[in-house]
């Protein structure tokens, strides 16, 4: 059974984490297999829009416990190297999520936590069932809080004081926190969740491929910039860049002519 599914609808893909008996928590087919699908993604012209959930009553509940995989005891005697890169290939899905070309939506379908709520912090638009809880959970389970790229991501999303609050306690909170903190944009009943992130979808689909590619690398561009004046400058350049294609001309002419719009990503 594959531990990750993939479906094509149109310009939108569908990521889903599939191992509901173990709450998809993270092992080594289910890392393999979503680092394998990314990349894929990533390389696919037509797909526009990514949207990540999960199987069953959980989104993603951390590292597996119970083992990494059946070379789980070997790895761990046979040192820190394989260790170490078992650490990389996990934080690695954080680094591929947070690097797609196209917006990844999350579909926060139950319970986040530790590696699981990596993924959420990761993605651009994070939608959650209101039965969805969080946590950050690391520091509970005996390792560091920060880790997967939460000690990153997590501050820019709730700011430093909430983050510390949440990463130095390991607590759990609900999906009316997680929104109010601003993890999540939306929150939707959970028979409701994957249409609200497919209509999200939808409406991004609605503006230029370029443009919208290029907002998602200027967006976490100044984000990481530490520089006003090189953000605007770095604007500028994708105004110019935007300016000149096809796909600018085409918005122009819809709009005017009460159409829909005809992209072809030139």
């Amino acid at each position: 059974m594959p531990a990750v599914l993939v479906e094509r609808d149109g310009e939108i893909t569908t990521l889903t984490l599939h191992r509901p008996d173990a709450l998809n928590t993270l092992n080594v087919d289910l890392v393999r297999e979503l680092t394998d699908a990314l990349d894929a993604v990533d390389e696919d012209p037509g797909c526009r829009v990514v949207i990540l959930t999960g199987s069953g009553r959980a989104f993603c509940a951390g590292l597996d416990l119970n083992g990494y995989d059946d070379d789980d005891l070997d790895a761990e005697q046979g040192g820190v190297i394989p260790m170490f890169e078992r650490q990389q290939d996990i934080a690695g899905l954080a680094l591929r999520l947070h690097g797609l070309r196209q917006p990844v939506i999350t579909a926060v379908n139950g319970p986040a936590a530790g590696g699981g709520l990596a993924l959420v912090c990761a993605s651009d638009i994070r939608i959650g069932s209101t039965s969805s809880v969080y946590a950050v959970g690391f520091i509970r389970a005996g390792f560091s809080a920060c880790d997967i790229g939460v000690s990153w991501l997590l501050p820019r999303l709730v700011g430093t004081g909430r983050a510390h609050e949440l990463m130095l306690t390991g607590r759990k909170f609900t999906a009316v926190e997680a929104e109010r903190y601003g993890l999540l944009v939306d929150l939707a009943e959970p028979e409701e969740l994957l249409e609200r992130a497919r209509s999200t979808a939808r409406a991004i689909l609605a503006n230029p491929p370029l443009s919208v590619e290029l907002t998602k690398v200027g967006m976490w561009a100044a984000v990481e910039s530490d520089s006003f004046s090189a953000t605007v400058e770095f604007e500028n350049r994708q105004q110019m860049i935007t300016a000149m294609t096809e796909d600018r001309g085409e918005a122009t002419a819809a709009f005017l002519e009460k159409r829909a719009p005809r992209y072809r990503r030139r």
